[in-house]
């Protein structure tokens, strides 16, 4: 690819000399697993997102997994206990959900803004409901004061989603990932902040329930050899700790140059076959992801890789269609289809050129169906 979608090779570039000492620094240690590397990077991370805690684990879905599973075991929910989700999402905050013998209830987004429509929520309410998970999709900000007065009303949980939306702000200055009781991030290679494999966290402001999450990702326990929960092994690595401290420090560079190039797609891109979603003030969008919908998706997707440009799809398959969810296959929800079947994300990305944005913005331009 001449513009591939995401080159991690030269996103690690970027840092390479500041990532490789350390990783030999941990190398060195001779210690591996919870040590001072996580502690570090807990902290500074807790600090970065304006939480009193941050708990480091193997990977986000692990991260909001724990979550539910730790207000399970504190009593806030119960099996069977409703959340309400968007149903535009990556299956992981869904899996969250059932994994946890919850129950999720699917609600559709906005096509302008392709985050949960506040304004469908409170008829999804029941006596059985006890959260509401938002995701901040494609690192756009799905927070809304609706949303918040909701959960007052009917003293609900409010959990983030925040895989894809490091650093991204809230209206009022608070970042993503401090604005609800908890909140799971990801740390996946292609995140804005991602680690050189898998990695996770909670970022919250109550002690217990970090607490118990830190237990349940150690098998368990709290005390070695003490087993207060039936807990799993999901403990975030010395090294990707270290990788993230130091990737950490360029985030916020790092999503201003998402920012200038989204800017340059806003205003650049011109063509009636292709629809951007609604633009929020960018201090609201971290642009993790950068969509477009077109109804001729798969055409402009070939188009654009004969062109030498790199795209994916996120997602083509929802959630509700899956095989995994049998039972929800008959379920309309059609904006959430339109989604599925009409998104393409273009280049977007720490290591992604303006004189690259410029060229995908000319074929975009230049796209005609059937021709």
């Amino acid at each position: 690819m001449k513009i591939p979608f995401l080159s991690l090779k030269e996103v690690t570039a970027l840092h390479e000399a500041e990532i490789q000492e350390a990783a030999r620094r941990v190398v060195d240690s001779g210690w591996y697993l919870q040590g001072v590397e996580n502690k570090k990077f807990e902290q500074h991370y807790a600090q970065y997102i304006g939480t009193r805690y941050c708990v480091g684990c193997a990977n986000g879905l692990d991260a909001l997994i724990w979550i539910f599973r730790a207000y399970l075991e504190l009593g806030v929910m119960k099996p069977g206990d409703e959340v309400i989700v968007p149903a535009n999402t990556y299956i992981a905050t869904i899996l969250a959900i059932t994994e946890n013998g919850l129950t999720p209830v699917l609600v559709e987004p906005k096509l302008n803004t392709l985050e949960i429509d506040d304004s469908q929520i409170e008829a999804k309410i029941t006596e059985k409901t006890k959260a509401i998970c938002i995701v901040h999709l494609y690192g756009r900000l799905a927070y809304t004061e609706k949303i918040a007065a909701l959960c007052a009303k009917y003293q609900l949980k409010l959990i983030e989603d925040n895989a894809q939306a490091h650093g991204c702000l809230a209206e009022d200055g608070r970042k993503t990932g401090s604005l609800g009781d908890a909140a799971g991030h990801s740390f996946y290679p292609g995140k804005n902040l991602g680690a050189l494999g898998d990695g996770g966290a909670v970022t919250t402001n109550d002690a217990q329930l970090a607490d118990t999450i830190r237990s349940l990702a150690n098998y368990g326990s709290s005390a070695k050899y003490v087993f207060q929960y039936c807990g799993r092994n999901s403990r975030l690595d010395e090294i990707q700790a270290a990788v993230l401290d130091v990737k950490l420090k360029y985030l916020d560079v790092d999503n201003q140059h998402r920012k200038q190039i989204a800017q340059y797609y806003i205003k650049n891109i011109d063509n009636h076959y292709i629809t951007l979603p609604d633009t929020l003030p960018v201090e609201n969008n971290v642009f993790h992801l950068f969509p477009i919908l077109c109804a001729h998706r798969d055409e402009l997707h070939d188009y654009l890789e004969r062109n030498g440009v790199g795209t994916l799809i996120h997602y083509p398959i929802p959630s509700h269609k899956q095989e995994c969810y049998l039972e929800w296959n008959h379920l309309c929800l059609p904006v959430t289809e339109q989604i599925a079947a009409q998104e393409l994300s273009i280049p977007i990305g720490p290591s992604i050129t303006m004189e690259q944005a410029k060229e995908v913005v000319s074929l975009l331009n230049a796209f005609q169906p059937g021709v």
